[in-house]
């Protein structure tokens, strides 16, 4: 390095925070951003990438994907992350039978350190397992500070929790200052309501939507805010999908309550008609809403006007195999297997986002900057070392191109679907360069320029509030 220069100098684009556009530079040492300015005014550098052109962004983040076994693993998510302007990587984990929570966390992140290319947290999931309370304060000690609850899935077993247990979890975390994150759907509704299709031979694709209403959303988001307010714990709602969900999140907005949601480019983007073309492998939970409903719009709404803080992918790919049974009952296989819900959305989360929102209607490149980098960092506990360009924060930047045209194709991912719910999507704007603790990550060719194991453990606080507000 040259005599009291730095690393590199990003100079000629347009730097973008979650408030501003600004026409400046920014200098990077050590991994770590240390000057914003002029470029003529900034240190020398031994690198100087010119972005002239380009928006420079906080390098973005997806706070909600399924990693393991049974999904991309800890090597072929990152890499496909990162291909597509993804800087860090927040998913959701399991432990083991037998395993406690501290004991998960410390084995997955040995192994996650060996192969992801980029940096990670974790979001642990927690079983109907009082035991595995006793684990929560050694586990946010670690570093992980958010946990997820589901208030469905009652045929899997341990997985849909009870009321009382989510009380106890809460409790348990407002004292640690964890946040719970909930998926809200009133299972006991939905097991009735699946049954009664299956009894009455309803078990096509395009009958699965229909088994999940959604005031069942909306009713358990009710019953997560209220017990968040009794035990004074914060709520994150993961995959908003309806309208009626979203007013009452407003509401717990207007009284002062530290909830918090997110949505997905499937709820901002398809409906219940996807059933149709994709069948089972279009199944999720929740599941695609009407066509003609009001839920995608008030959704657009939602992000736009600051009620949705967050943009994540829900990225919870299956193999084909597990997913073509449900042509013939999209509920259970023919030994009485449930079929699986997910799709995958990893790939296509930022393309879409910045073609689908910016490009298409015209909401403000702050907004990216916003939903996929600075809200993410600030409720998980990464803000302002992630999510943000100011000095002192690790030098973590997407550089995005608006100009380029291209056509989604499955061919061109890596994930294990083997197929993409966006296939023929023509898109606006791609990744032009990314860095990750000032090292360039993905370079204007395309290629990687770092390897699995360069990658991170992230160890996280608690929440902070997220920007709200309209972004125009």
């Amino acid at each position: 390095m040259s005599v009291a220069g730095v690393d590199v100098v990003v100079s000629g684009g347009r730097v973008v925070t979650a408030t501003e556009v600004l026409d400046t530079a920014v200098a990077i040492k050590g991994g770590r951003i240390v000057a914003i300015g002029d470029a003529a005014a900034l240190p020398r550098a031994d690198r100087v990438i010119d972005a002239t052109g380009k928006y420079v962004l906080p390098g973005l983040i997806d706070c909600h994907l399924h990693v393991g076994p049974e999904y991309d693993d800890w090597r072929t998510a990152p890499l496909a992350a990162a291909r597509t302007g993804l800087t860090t990587l927040l998913p959701f984990v399991v432990y083991d039978d037998g395993e406690g929570v501290p004991a998960a966390v410390n084995r997955l992140r040995e192994e996650a350190q060996a192969l992801s290319v980029l940096d990670f947290g974790m979001h642990m999931i927690l079983n109907h397992e009082p035991h595995v309370l006793d684990g929560l304060a050694e586990t946010v000690r670690l570093g992980v500070s958010s946990f997820k609850l589901f208030m469905t899935y009652k045929k899997r077993p341990k997985r849909m929790v009870s009321d009382e247990f989510i009380a106890k979890t809460m409790e348990r975390l407002a004292a640690l200052g964890g946040l719970c994150q909930l998926h809200c759907e009133n299972g006991d509704v939905l097991c009735y309501l699946e049954d009664k299709a299956i009894a009455e031979g309803r078990t096509t694709p395009i009958d699965f939507p229909a088994t999940c209403p959604d005031w069942t959303e909306e009713e358990a988001i009710n019953r997560a805010i209220l017990i968040g307010r009794l035990t004074g714990c914060p709520v994150y709602v993961v995959h908003l999908s309806t309208k009626l969900g979203l007013e009452r999140i407003k509401r717990a907005h207007a009284e002062g309550q530290r909830v918090w949601t997110e949505t997905c480019p499937q709820y901002l983007l398809l409906t219940d008609k996807e059933m149709e073309r994709w069948g089972p492998f279009a199944k999720i939970g929740p599941p695609l809403r009407p066509a003609g409903g009001p839920d995608g719009s008030a959704l657009w709404g939602g992000v736009e006007h600051g009620h949705v803080a967050t943009v994540a992918s829900d990225h919870s790919p299956r193999v084909p195999a597990a997913k073509e049974p449900g042509r013939k009952n999209i509920f259970v296989d023919a030994q009485g297997k449930p079929i699986p819900f997910g799709a995958p959305s990893l790939e296509t989360l930022v393309p879409l986002m910045w073609s689908e929102g910016v490009a298409k209607r015209g909401l403000p490149p702050t907004w990216i900057a916003r939903v996929l980098a600075e809200n993410p960092a600030r409720i998980f506990g990464l803000y302002p070392r992630k999510g943000a360009i100011r000095v002192g924060s690790d030098a973590d930047l997407t550089i995005w191109d608006p100009a380029p045209e291209w056509t989604i194709d499955k061919s061109q991912h890596l994930g294990i679907a083997g197929f993409t719910p966006y296939e023929g999507w023509k898109v606006r704007g791609r990744p032009w360069t990314t860095l990750v603790r000032g090292q360039v990550m993905l370079n204007p060719a395309g290629e990687l320029e770092q390897k699995p194991g360069f990658g991170r453990f992230l160890a996280r606080t608690g929440p902070q509030p997220p920007l709200g507000g309209s972004v125009r």
